[in-house]
């Protein structure tokens, strides 16, 4: 028998005669075939690798069938597919299940390859494959902006800096403090990534089209083939829902929120009203009228691109919005053709943000004497004179206050300290504050406004040290646990090319 008939004698369904339209063809489905071979092959091919192995325990295919068609399917590559109106209608799924049968031989039970098989939970497996293996790699990213960050914030721990709210400068922190938040936020990113990772990978193997197969699928061998820890339990569920790509979209969108507010802090910093930070001339830009200037664009060019992710985010939002819950490939195609863009989107901003972490240069004696011209140590003045002098603390507030207004008035440095002007006040208030030049100017020292914090998780070198030591220990545990979780992904693959007696063919490294 011909091959071709074995094939359905090249046709690949009774219920329509012509093949897609040429704008059809040219506008929306080659451009998805051509991203589909670049970003999603390896996964549809991993998928019916797996299959194979069920057609085997099934007793569909025997042991010399499924070595000959893993082998086919081995071979597939960018190069071998294409897209065609008339013999795959452009579909991936289509000229995957085309080029298996114009290699195959037809012997022995190889007519039954892909009887009770569905495009859905095929597609829908190698979306969410897809989607892992870029969440992997977006994580190496993350860990190794983490390192950096951390490593510079232990360079500057005891590094005096304002820290400001409402754009008005209000206490002394340093660089270190203030990297430690970031690291931080990232270490709170990659533990939530590691929640949504155990809540998405489900294999949706096994759902059919929506309401399950025929045959008696094992879809918990069929979850363990792939890497994915359970089973999706519910068959329309499996094929139904995009929220594993909302998950991921939500949780990096929230992170780049992040990122953009301190990208805004450097950009500021690094303004000549500033002048806290600089950076290489390789990393920076000039105007083309005014020859004084130096920019600082890639922080600029990070803050626009975690736009785009949360831009990305709304996409696959609207895309999946009053869709009806049932498997619509199309819709779930449009919904998430932006996938790829969103990891890699995240990937370069994660990377030119390392850079400038890694050459960014603190100009402490700018910061430094940023700290000393502003009254700093107002907040520490009223704690001492309740706790001095008995005063209710929000008059405590007031005196202080006043102190500083007319102190401000008086063009009065903050280190020259007047204890008459502060006596002045408080008899003003009905109190007696008898204060020592030493130890008001002492206030507003901000080397000793940084060490005198002693609660947790406040600036103070000694806080911060231990603050970034803990961190040191958890990124260890969370290296070690996205590790472990790539290394069972890998293993899985290579277990079902082993069981095919395939060689090693590189999905995730």
């Amino acid at each position: 028998m011909e091959r071709q008939n074995e094939a359905g004698q090249g046709k690949l369904t009774g219920r329509i005669q012509e093949g897609p339209d040429t704008l059809l063809h040219d506008a929306v489905l080659t451009p998805q075939f051509q991203y589909e071979l670049r970003h999603l092959l390896p996964f549809y091919i991993w998928i019916e690798k797996a299959l194979l192995l069920e057609y085997r325990r099934l007793g569909l295919l025997d042991a010399q069938d499924i070595t000959e068609i893993g082998a086919v399917l081995h071979q597939i590559s960018p190069q071998t597919l294409v897209a065609d109106q008339a013999l795959n209608m452009s579909d991936i799924a289509f000229a995957i299940e085309q080029f298996v049968c114009a290699h195959i031989s037809w012997t022995g039970k190889q007519r039954y390859w892909h009887v009770d098989r569905s495009r859905n939970d095929l597609q829908a497996g190698a979306q969410l494959l897809f989607a892992r293996n870029q969440l992997f790699e977006t994580v190496e990213f993350l860990l190794a902006v983490f390192e950096t960050a951390h490593a510079r914030a232990q360079e500057h721990v005891e590094v005096l800096m304002p820290g400001y709210t409402h754009y008005q400068a209000a206490q002394v922190i340093s660089p270190g403090f203030y990297l430690a938040a970031f690291t931080e936020h990232l270490l709170s990113t990659l533990k939530r990534l590691l929640n949504v990772y155990h809540d998405i990978n489900a294999s949706p193997l096994g759902a059919g089209a929506m309401a399950g197969q025929t045959l008696a699928w094992d879809r918990e061998v069929l979850a363990h083939y792939l890497g994915c820890e359970r089973v999706q339990r519910h068959g329309l569920v499996a094929v139904a829902s995009c929220a594993w790509s909302l998950q991921l979209a939500g949780e990096l969108a929230a992170f780049c929120s992040e990122l953009s507010r301190f990208a805004t802090d450097f950009i500021a910093w690094g303004s000549s009203a500033y002048g806290f930070i600089t950076l290489p001339d390789r990393l920076s830009a000039i105007s083309s009228a005014m020859p004084q200037k130096k920019n600082f664009p890639i922080l600029e060019r990070i803050r626009g691109k975690t736009a785009h992710v949360s831009a990305l985010y709304v996409d696959f939002l609207l895309g999946q919005r009053n869709t009806a819950y049932t498997n619509l490939v199309e819709v779930s195609k449009e919904a998430g053709a932006f996938l790829q863009t969103l990891f890699s989107t995240v990937q370069v901003t994660l990377q030119l943000f390392q850079l400038f972490l890694e050459h960014v240069e603190f100009r402490h004696e700018q910061m430094e004497q940023a700290c000393k011209k502003e009254f700093l140590g107002g907040f520490a003045l009223a704690n001492y004179l309740t706790l001095q002098y008995n005063i209710p603390y929000r008059t405590a507030q007031v005196i202080a206050g006043s102190y500083i207004a007319r102190a401000l008035e008086r063009r009065q440095e903050p280190l020259k300290g007047e204890p008459a002007l502060l006596e002045e006040v408080g008899r003003e208030h009905g109190y007696t504050v008898t204060i020592s030049r030493p130890v008001l100017v002492q206030f507003f020292d901000p080397e000793s406004n940084l060490r005198e914090k002693r609660s947790a998780g406040s600036a103070s070198p000694a806080a911060v040290t231990r603050l970034l030591a803990l961190q040191k220990e958890e990124i260890a545990a969370v290296r070690t646990g996205w590790r472990d979780l790539k290394m069972q992904v890998i293993q899985a693959y290579q277990r079902v090319n082993e069981l095919l007696s395939l060689g090693e063919q590189g999905v995730i490294e």
